[in-house]
């Protein structure tokens, strides 16, 4: 009990310090700064929640006597909380019978946990825009001078158009990064967890990773706030871009799956991937891809017509 409490406590400070190497203002800390909760996602899913949240409890304790206070909540918000959380999430499970003598279980679905990336995403996006201001043209104005002052750039018209676009796409793309690195820490803390034989739960077939029904309800209901104007639509911009990566999410869980049977489906995959992490745009047809999934129910239709059950949910 003890080593388990030294090692979510060893996982806090780890966090802590990754999440303040910022400051340095290092280009690896950038990388230390995103990949921050993965030692308390780590503990999270290989030794508790519980001993995580401690772990990163007392991080946040290190950082308000060395930094600051505001730092230390930050750490909080956006590290402790979410990396706690899905941990403790994806260890649910509850019993579905028995099976030769043993029980079975069935365990958090995968698709579930995305849907609450989504919200954690978003809510972190929006906490730091709220540190600007607390109304929208306050919160457009931190944003225009704090890149005015990174960039730069002298007042003239082609700088004011840049800093206008740039403050125009920033809270969209710091919900996107938000997401994506969250997905990405909760997927190495699971195979590191995985390969040291700490995961309880066995590894989910990620193809068949679904969004709850719900999740397009509350798209549109996004969309349609970000229509409305001042803080209402940052946060319907920051919601719905969120939802929109968790479905790209699900595009391309839906291609590995309609792809199966191809006959150059490793080179079909690369191209794609490849396709989107240079030129970015392609990621629209994944989005697309990923909502007729769930509109049309596209992978139930494929095993159908291939007389195949369709695998569990995840």
């Amino acid at each position: 009990m003890m080593i388990n409490i030294l090692i979510a406590l060893a996982a806090g400070c780890a966090s802590a310090l990754m999440f303040v190497s910022i400051v340095s203002g290092a280009l690896i800390s950038l990388l230390l700064f995103y990949l921050a909760p993965l030692p308390l996602m780590v503990a999270a899913l290989g030794w508790g929640a519980v001993g995580a949240a401690l772990g990163g409890l007392l991080g946040a304790a290190v950082l308000a006597a060395i930094v600051s206070f505001p730092y230390a909540l930050a750490f909080i918000v956006t590290i402790v909380v979410p990396a706690c959380w899905l941990g403790h999430l994806a260890l649910l499970a509850r019993p579905t019978g028995e099976e030769d003598g043993t029980p079975t279980l069935e365990w958090y679905p995968v698709g579930r946990l995305v849907a609450w990336m989504a919200g954690f995403a978003a809510m972190t996006t929006m906490a730091a825009l709220l540190t600007l201001g607390t109304d929208g043209a306050t919160i457009t104005e931190g944003l225009r001078t704090g890149l005015q002052r990174a960039l730069s750039t002298r007042n003239s018209t082609d700088a004011d158009r840049l800093i206008d676009a740039l403050v125009t796409v920033a809270p969209p793309a710091a919900a996107t990064v938000a997401m994506l690195t969250l997905t990405l820490n909760l997927w190495l803390s699971a195979k590191v967890t995985a390969t040291s034989g700490r995961l309880k739960r066995p590894w989910p077939d990620l193809r068949t990773a679904a969004l709850p029904a719900m999740t397009l309800a509350v798209l549109s209901l996004a969309l349609g706030l970000s229509f409305v104007g001042g803080v209402v639509s940052l946060v319907g911009k920051t919601a719905s871009t969120a939802l929109f990566v968790a479905y790209g999410l699900g595009g391309a869980a839906t291609l590995h799956t309609l792809t199966m049977a191809a006959r150059h489906r490793g080179f079909l995959l690369s191209s794609t991937y490849a396709l989107v992490l240079i030129f970015l745009w392609p990621a629209i047809a994944l989005i697309a891809l990923g909502i007729a999934d769930a509109v049309f129910g596209l992978r139930q239709r494929y095993f159908q017509r291939r007389s195949m059950p369709p695998p569990p949910s995840t």
